[in-house]
């Protein structure tokens, strides 16, 4: 036991505080949810100096702690598809996402996604667990897409997102030239009545604010950088439509262009605190072929 290493299934924590409860060095030092903590301590997962411990048990300094992380069975189907890692460490996997691929297993797609390619990836690296997408990109959305290795990885990332900890910045191009330099779009956000697929901007619809920079101006068109400030579903698409800048290329929110195959956007930069570190982490996926050709013919 006391040759084991940290690994996706293992964390081992050494405790620096004089006198501490237990559940409470979880919740304040490694920010673990009040239903993983019970869930970990019911299945027998945690032991301190080697002894299970108790709901309310005293840990002291110097107290060795170790948190098993159990092994999953994983439906999707491993499939040889290329995912492009730009991160990764025992609890998350970032990858930069290419576009005309969706994500997870749907009805209109049950293989061929990147769930499937990341299963493959797990079972090369012998990593028994669930495949847990902490974001999720639009089909012909490309970038940043962050995937969580184990069930602390997922609940300490979503910590992050709850709390704004976590920063996500896109670049994207819109039609029409942007006057302002900066601004802020605050618009709530809802279904359309007459289109279910389609979302707008609706009074009664849910709290949705997003940050834009100009980055360049064309003749056309401009470049800019979006940072989201709260997530919802096609939020970019249809705030920037709203404003009267609708993404180039977004076919749903706006119309097919000769320019680019796809709506012109990308998930580019992530910052981020490592889970057991609690480190600042920053992490960057380089703008695709199509949206730099874009650009150069703008």
């Amino acid at each position: 036991m006391n040759n084991l290493k940290e690994n996706e299934s293992l964390i081992l924590y050494k405790v620096e505080k004089e006198e501490i409860l237990l559940r409470e060095l979880l919740k304040d030092e490694l920010e673990f949810s009040g239903r993983l903590f019970k869930r970990l301590l019911k299945n027998k997962l945690i032991l301190v100096n080697n002894k299970f411990p108790k709901s309310n048990e005293k840990i002291f300094k110097g107290d060795l702690i170790k948190i098993f992380l159990e092994d999953e069975k994983e439906d999707i189907v491993p499939q040889d598809i290329k995912i492009d890692i730009i991160y990764e460490d025992y609890d998350i996997l970032v990858i930069n996402k290419v576009p005309g691929i969706v994500v997870h297993p749907t009805k209109s797609h049950d293989n061929g996604t990147i769930a499937n390619g990341v299963a493959n990836y797990f079972k090369k690296k012998g990593i028994q667990k669930k495949v847990r997408f902490v974001n999720r990109l639009d089909m012909d959305t490309s970038g940043i897409l962050v995937i969580a290795k184990n069930s602390f990885g997922h609940q300490q990332m979503a910590y992050q997102m709850s709390n704004n900890i976590i920063s996500k910045k896109y670049i994207t191009i819109v039609e029409g030239v942007i006057e302002n330099d900066e601004g802020i779009i605050d618009a709530n956000i809802g279904k359309d009545d007459k289109n279910s697929i389609l979302n707008i901007v609706r009074k009664d619809g849910k709290k949705a604010i997003t940050k834009y920079k100009v980055i360049d101006r064309f003749k056309n068109a401009t470049a800019v950088e979006v940072e989201l400030l709260t997530g919802k579903t096609h939020q970019i698409r249809v705030h920037f439509k709203h404003i009267g800048h609708p993404i180039v290329g977004d076919s749903l929110y706006n119309k097919k262009s000769p320019l680019i195959g796809r709506q012109a956007l990308h998930s580019w930069k992530l910052s981020f605190d490592i889970p057991r570190k609690k480190e600042k982490a920053m992490v960057i996926a380089q703008l695709p072929e199509d949206i730099n050709r874009l650009i150069n013919k703008l």
